[in-house]
């Protein structure tokens, strides 16, 4: 057993049912960039009240996703150029329950994050006329959409049902497609999602004690960037200067 697990061992299960009947109506997402030691710093700091989602056994969960854009990535220049009413198309896997979906994702100019998705018998590359009716109803116009890369990552769920606060844990972060490749071991990108009037939250102290400041990251461009360096990213810069550091700091 590595020493993630056993972090993870110590923390008491919530069951999916348990953690969906929570609803955080007025949610507020934060993002955060560490690296794997930072990650069992903060682990190894919280306490009870945090609880870790098991799913048959399971507390790290593997999932496979596959992006689409359009042929000249709009959804990717979008978001590069900071436009605020933007989205996002995917077809995603649970690995462990063979479970798919397809999930459009739109972030409003208010901030707000809007999420739906359709169940689907497997993935495949293409998106047949019930996929395309099921995105052009949200964006209100069709667009032709293409594969562009596959990312895949591990994921721990933990749960403040006291405080109102989930956080996603995502670990193993890795891009690819056709014979592109880039794996990201060393990267922890972590997702606060809290009510408004939730209490104060123990995992943003600590993260704060850490020196860890907010980000805002899309695996997605994340990926674009690092898969495509043809296509302009200098808006991301920042981001990928701290990622080459956080490998840096795992091989020292």
């Amino acid at each position: 057993m590595n020493r993630l697990q056993q972090l993870l061992e110590r923390f008491k299960p919530i069951s999916l049912e348990e953690m969906d009947s929570v609803r955080l109506m007025n949610r507020t997402d934060t993002k955060f960039m560490i690296g794997r030691q930072q990650l069992e710093q903060l682990l190894d700091s919280l306490g009870d009240n945090y609880r870790v989602l098991e799913v048959e056994g399971v507390r790290l969960s593997r999932y496979k996703t596959l992006y689409y854009d359009t042929p000249e990535f709009m959804c990717y220049r979008q978001h590069h150029s900071g436009k605020r009413n933007r989205f996002k198309v995917r077809k995603r896997e649970y690995v462990e329950s063979h479970i798919s979906f397809l999930e459009y994702k739109e972030k409003t100019n208010k901030g707000r994050t809007i999420k739906s998705r359709i169940k689907l018998g497997e993935i495949a590359d293409t998106m047949n006329e019930r996929e395309n009716a099921f995105i052009d109803e949200r964006t209100r116009h069709h667009l032709n959409y293409e594969p562009k890369l596959w990312n895949s990552f591990g994921r721990i769920t933990l749960v403040d049902m006291k405080a109102g606060e989930r956080l996603t844990i995502d670990t193993d972060i890795a891009f690819e497609m056709s014979d592109r490749v880039a794996g990201i071991p060393e990267l922890v990108i972590i997702e606060v999602k809290r009510d408004e009037n939730s209490g104060v939250s123990e995992v943003l102290r600590q993260l704060k004690h850490q020196l860890v400041r907010p980000e805002s990251m899309s695996k997605y461009c994340l990926g674009v960037a690092l898969l495509y360096p043809e296509l302009k990213s200098n808006n991301f810069k920042q981001k990928l200067l701290k990622i080459k550091k956080i490998k840096l700091a795992y091989v020292a």
